[in-house]
């Protein structure tokens, strides 16, 4: 199965930064698999029906990011007690039981801090579908987790469902991890539109948006001392554990660390 032509891809709105391609197409090179991976740009009305049709396009599943992680989850047949957990999904396998839906995020993040939260505070900056995976997770983990969101409602929607703290506004903690796409666009200031000025880095920063050269939250946390987590790691750690579900291979973290360090995409 491995040796027929296949298709994968990453979905989202927007996805023309998604760097998942290059590192997704440098993996099954090195495994000599011979499948494409491309990106596909769905805006939320089209998700489902899209997604849907996928498996009889030749797809043998789907990376899924912002906006969409909580769709996935609803349109799936059946789904991981982990993802079923978070309420949100970032991988889908597609199968002869149907849709499969995966959370990766969640494990990625942990293997990404180097080191157990466990007794720890945590702050996670919103609320959602990488929002909720970062709370369960360090929540799992034992970390003492706090949510705050820009729409109070979701933050304390979040916190109720995962049984976690809600933050009324942003607060000293001993791990803090951006889930929000701020900072995505290049020219907003994350420490205005996060509530963060005035407010010291923390030891443990982790920013799930990436950039080429860095984000600015990631720059603050480095001029502060923080221990700086960014988003190409968990990129990577997360498209490793989807790419061991599809193929049953061990995914080739180097060789997939590289690629996203590089830039490197051919369309």
């Amino acid at each position: 199965m491995l040796n027929e032509s296949r298709l994968l891809a990453v979905a989202g709105f927007p996805v023309g930064h998604s760097r998942s391609p290059a590192m997704q197409r440098a993996a099954l090179a090195e495994l000599g698999i011979p499948w494409r991976y491309f990106r596909l740009p769905l805006p939320p009305e089209r998700f489902e029906e899209t997604v849907r049709a996928l498996p009889a396009a030749g797809y043998a599943g789907l990376n899924v990011t912002v906006p969409h992680k909580e769709a996935a989850l609803a349109l799936a047949d059946s789904a991981t007690p982990t993802a079923e957990a978070i309420g949100a999904a970032n991988t889908l396998t597609f199968g002869d039981r149907g849709i499969e839906a995966e959370n990766t995020d969640a494990p990625a993040l942990i293997a990404a801090l180097g080191g157990s939260p466990a007794g720890k505070t945590a702050l996670v900056l919103g609320a959602g579908g990488a929002g909720r995976a970062a709370a369960w997770a360090l929540r799992e983990a034992g970390a003492q987790v706090s949510a705050w969101n820009r729409t109070t409602e979701r933050a304390k929607q979040l916190s109720d469902e995962l049984g976690v703290a809600h933050a009324d506004r942003p607060r000293a903690a001993e791990i803090m991890v951006n889930t929000t796409s701020v900072g995505l666009d290049g020219t907003t200031d994350p420490l205005d539109a996060l509530h963060l000025a005035g407010l010291e880095p923390p030891p443990v920063l982790v920013d799930l948006v990436y950039a080429q050269g860095g984000t600015a939250l990631a720059a603050w946390g480095r001029v502060g001392g923080s221990h700086v987590v960014d988003g190409l790691e968990i990129l990577v750690r997360q498209g490793a554990l989807s790419l061991e579900s599809w193929t049953g291979r061990v995914a080739p973290l180097a060789t997939m660390r590289a690629a996203v360090q590089d830039g490197l995409d051919i369309d």
